[in-house]
């Protein structure tokens, strides 16, 4: 009895039940309950223990998190920025807000009649809340008005995936019921329409989405509790098929002789790997065919495959994306690439970026290899090992040296060219340049044109940089590498490429063929925190987690596995005529309940069993039992833009569209009338002092003038002094004050008041030509009456000229500018030009006689 009570000691948790039920059985009947009263104490103290740790460590998360958001919005309010998630809750608050909601909500149920809800299943709860606060008086009986007021909400909960952005299919459905009950208590109607009738898919993807969403646990998550998974398909009698493939495993690996040598490359032999290449055979023949009959004939489209008509939708971004581009541009199948790309992963920008660390570090030798290497300058492998192989010095010193070879002597008088200009450009300007100069040329020749986006994204990027920090070439590669830009791209649907996308990014899409090859694979990583109700909860480690821990943990794998289905079903229903289904494993078998099983469980006794050669010519392939749903063509095949397009492409070109076209007329430079121009000095003297801060007051006092008409009186000087102390402004109190009596003085003059009267315009866009001369500029203030126009111009400087003869020429020339365009505009009125003088403040007119010499 002594063993088993040292061991009781040492074991935990469920551990001791058992422990003390054995020990029963050797001892008196009497310990027993003695025993399991321990050790259900032990394991409630040590739930508690748990509970604590988890605290505990919420605790200090929570601690990290709100220091973090705070500075994250210093840094937004600092530069005067907004993400997405603050307008949503920016617009929440406002309505929620007891002194602003009315008055908005007043001005907001004065133009609303109808709200329209689109993709209502991804919509959170947060902006369910802004939906429901704007709806509100449509249901609190009859108004002012008779029109009735609708909500009307799009949304299908089988294609809720988007719950990393807070949406789920529950809140949708609680949302109707919520719109259900509203209507009823206001007596009015409340329909919900069933969309089940499908215009994209032929009835054979239909019929195999019905048959996989019926069964247990694909429907789990999908369909709603009593209800089917139905369509009802728009195409009757157009030919479809659903192929299921066999799985790809991992092959034995081939013997290799002893002491051989690593001279053959050898393509990789991983399951995923072989399936992208035959995946891309399979493409490249079905994009061959020519006549009916033919695998690659769309019976239901009358018409040959194209590889455009291809859709291979993923659920993660993994190698395989790469494997699958590489095979189709190998085989000279036309691909779009993936959807998004990691700007710094691509070839193109890792030898813009390596050139720009060669131009840092010439003695950089791996660097300076890359870029001999590179399209930039080309060199092959025997130059470059004749280069560095047996140097006393730094490779850069070598290739100086090296002025017999031709290609050596370009190479470095190129390097040379760009090593003397980057102390002096901006990055922009020396990338741009060095494109310009056949460098974008070299690239795309040797990467291909896909390379071409990536450049382009990689320039954006140095001109955004140089917008805001100091333009220099180390802080521009550092702040690139260290970002990992993502660059989203666009699959256009007219485009003749095979498209490769994730299912979250293929959503609202459709192809004709839609190809499913990861399906073996199931969400394996569990998210950090938990949310029971409305708390978080972050357990430090897994066995720190108590007992509202591990159910929270269970509710999340459950919605994570529902969700998993859910995309499924978005995959599924992306095909318009076809489906194959296909994937890879590894050692172990899949999942009983990943995408491949369930399709095939759907499947297996509705689906003709086949057999599935993939092997054909290739050494990748493999060959096994599939399924195979089909419908053969019973009716008229259905026409599209592709068929035509075909059509047209295959007749000669004109001539008109091989002749070079000729050269774009070249127009006059627009004359911006408040810039200086000739006479005038194009910049102001460093040492003169002031300029900044008298062009920054100019701006704020411009700003003002333009926004605050716009306000009640009475709350003008609460916004412009809330305007005024913004942090990105930078200005100290005293100047804020000035700044505000200034401005305020000026709307408070009753002299101006017909300049501010409700109609004028404030920043009026001006354009158009006058003589020879084409004129773009913007006017401070324009009023326009029935008989006059008047132009006024907002001016800050500081004495005013005491007379309109003393005014600058820079600033004659440009009111004499607006005011030949707007005589143009308004041939039937008069056309009177002034100056508005802030200080003072006092308007200046300025006499036709003064302006007449200054016409353009």
């Amino acid at each position: 009895m002594a063993a088993y009570a040292e061991a009781f000691l040492t074991q935990k948790g469920e551990a001791r039940k058992t422990l003390a039920t054995k020990a029963v059985k050797e001892a008196h009947p009497g310990v027993e309950e003695v025993l399991l009263r321990e050790a259900e104490r032990l394991i409630a103290v040590e739930e508690q223990l748990r509970a604590v740790r988890v605290a505990a460590a919420t605790g200090a998360l929570l601690v990290f998190a709100d220091a973090l958001f705070d500075a994250y919005d210093q840094r937004k309010s600092a530069r005067a920025r907004l993400d997405y998630d603050d307008l949503i809750q920016g617009a929440l608050g406002l309505l929620r807000s007891p002194g602003a909601a009315p008055w908005v909500l007043y001005k907001l149920d004065g133009g609303i009649d109808h709200i329209l809800v689109d993709e209502a299943q991804d919509t959170n709860p947060a902006q369910w809340e802004v939906v429901r606060i704007l709806s509100e008086e449509f249901f609190a009986g009859e108004g002012a008005r008779e029109r009735a007021r609708t909500v009307f909400a799009v949304g299908d909960a089988k294609q809720s995936i988007f719950s990393f952005q807070g949406a789920d299919p529950e809140g949708f459905a609680e949302m109707r019921r919520y719109f259900a009950q509203r209507v009823a208590e206001a007596e009015a109607g409340f329909e919900t329409v069933a969309l089940d009738r499908s215009f994209r898919s032929t009835d054979a993807v239909l019929d195999a989405v019905d048959l996989v969403f019926a069964l247990e646990p694909a429907r789990d998550g999908v369909a709603e509790p009593g209800q089917e998974v139905r369509h009802i398909a728009h195409r009757i009698g157009q030919a479809g098929m659903v192929e299921v493939w066999p799985l790809i495993g991992p092959r034995e690996a081939e013997e290799q002789a002893p002491w051989s040598l690593p001279t053959a490359l050898r393509p990789g032999d991983a399951p995923a790997a072989r399936l992208a290449r035959v995946i891309a055979d399979r493409i490249a023949d079905w994009t061959k065919a020519e006549k009916p009959g033919e695998e690659g004939w769309l019976d239901s489209r009358d018409r040959a495959m194209a590889p455009g008509d291809v859709m291979v939708l993923v659920r993660r971004r993994t190698a395989f994306v790469e494997e699958l581009v590489r095979a189709l541009k190998d085989r000279e199948v036309p691909v779009a690439g993936v959807d998004r790309m990691i700007l710094t992963n691509q070839l193109a920008v890792l030898d813009l970026v390596a050139l720009g660390r060669f131009l840092l570090l010439p003695e950089d030798d791996l660097t300076l290899a890359t870029v001999l290497k590179s399209p930039f300058i080309g060199l092959d492998e025997d130059t470059l090992f004749r280069l560095a192989h047996g140097r006393s010095g730094t490779l850069w010193a070598a290739l100086r040296a090296a002025a017999a070879d031709p290609a050596v002597a370009a190479a470095r008088d190129k390097l040379e060219a760009l090593l003397s200009v980057v102390d002096f450009e901006r990055p922009y300007e020396l990338y741009a340049g060095l494109l310009a100069r056949g460098g974008r040329r070299a690239l795309l020749h040797r990467l291909g044109p896909d390379a071409a986006e990536p450049v382009d994204e990689f320039l954006a990027l140095a001109l955004e940089h140089e917008q805001g920090e100091a333009p220099s070439l180390e802080g521009f590669l550092h702040w690139l590498v260290a970002g990992e830009t993502e660059v989203k791209r666009e699959s256009e649907q007219g485009g003749d490429a095979v498209r490769i996308m994730t299912v979250h990014g293929a959503k609202g899409l459709q192809a004709p063929v839609v190809m499913l090859p990861d399906t073996t694979t199931k969400p394996i990583l569990d998210d950090a925190l938990l949310w029971p109700g409305d708390i978080v909860l972050w357990p430090p480690k897994r066995a720190a987690e108590e007992t509202v821990c591990r159910a929270a943990r269970t509710e999340a794998r459950a919605a994570r596995d529902r969700e998993y289905r859910r995309l499924l079903y978005v995959a599924m229903t992306r095909a318009e005529d076809r489906l194959y289904v296909c994937g890879s494993h590894g050692k172990t078998a899949p999942p009983a309940d990943c995408w491949y099983e369930l399709i095939r469980s759907g499947l297996n006794e509705h689906a003709e069993a086949v057999h599935i050669d993939l092997a054909r010519d290739s050494g990748d392939g493999w060959a096994g039992h599939g399924l195979r749903l089909a419908r053969k063509q019973r009716g008229a095949a259905k026409t599209d833009d592709r068929a035509g397009l075909a059509r047209v492409e295959a007749e000669p070109l004109p001539e008109w569209a091989t002749r070079p076209p000729l050269p774009e007329p070249t127009p006059p430079r627009p004359l911006a009338p408040s810039r200086p121009s000739e006479g005038d000095p194009p910049v102001f003297s460093p040492l003169a002092g002031g300029d900044e801060a008298r062009f920054r007051r100019g701006l704020v006092v411009h700003a003002l003038l333009q926004h605050l008409p716009e306000l009640d009186p009475a709350r003008r000087a609460a916004a412009c002094a809330a305007y005024l102390a913004r942090p990105v402004l930078d200005l100290d109190p005293e100047t804020q004050a000035a700044l505000a009596r200034e401005v305020l003085a000026v709307l408070e003059a009753p002299e101006f008041a017909a300049l501010f009267a409700p109609g004028s315009r404030a920043e009026a866009a001006l354009a158009g030509k006058v003589g020879g001369s084409v004129i773009s500029g913007q006017v401070d203030r324009l009023a326009v009456t029935d008989d006059a126009v008047l132009i006024v111009d907002y001016k800050t400087n500081r004495p005013p000229p005491a007379t309109a003869e003393g005014v600058a020429p820079l600033y004659l020339r440009q009111m004499a500018s607006y005011r030949a365009l707007l005589q143009r505009i308004y041939p039937d009125r008069t056309v009177r030009c002034a100056l508005l003088w802030t200080d003072g403040p006092h308007l200046m007119a300025l006499p036709d006689p003064l302006l007449d010499p200054w016409m353009p």
